[in-house]
């Protein structure tokens, strides 16, 4: 996944919250994942609204990021604008890639092209709190989400 940042204001000067989410969607564009997780507190919670998913432990939202990376390899996100109140920061961004689906013997290659907000919290310098809103339907994450899932049998 690449990233591209596009900054309206024309300071360069970037207060410490929206560089710290700045840099870990960079990081993410970046398949830095690693250093992603690492701007997370011990003490954090990720949510995924669309396919209402939520974190608490950095391994399992590593595998959730990898496993993203992985069914779409060439995903690019864009940071469209960041805003930034006090210990929250909001960043827009967009979502462009492709994902391979196989039917049978044959593989087809469906666009992905959303846009998408995240809000967070930090505190000390670390994310406390992320949470990722975009449309379900437009992202073509239904696959994603299954694998975190439980499944539960009536």
């Amino acid at each position: 996944m690449k990233t591209a940042i596009k900054n309206d204001m024309a300071s360069t000067e970037v207060s410490t919250t929206a560089h710290i989410l700045q840099s870990a969607l960079k990081a993410l564009g970046e398949g830095r994942i690693g250093e992603v997780i690492d701007t997370f507190d011990d003490d954090f919670t990720f949510k995924d609204q669309a396919l209402e998913l939520q974190f608490t432990d950095k391994e399992r939202l590593s595998e959730f990021v990898l496993k993203g990376r992985e069914l779409s390899p060439d995903t690019e996100l864009e940071v469209l604008s960041t805003f930034e109140c006090g210990e929250h920061a909001i960043a827009e961004w967009r979502i462009t890639g492709t994902e391979t689906l196989s039917y049978g013997s044959q593989r087809f290659r469906f666009p992905i092209s959303y846009q998408g907000a995240s809000i967070v919290h930090i505190e000390n310098n670390k994310i406390t709190c992320w949470s990722d809103y975009y449309d379900q339907n437009t992202s073509r994450r239904f696959r994603l989400g299954a694998f975190f899932t439980e499944w539960t049998e009536y």
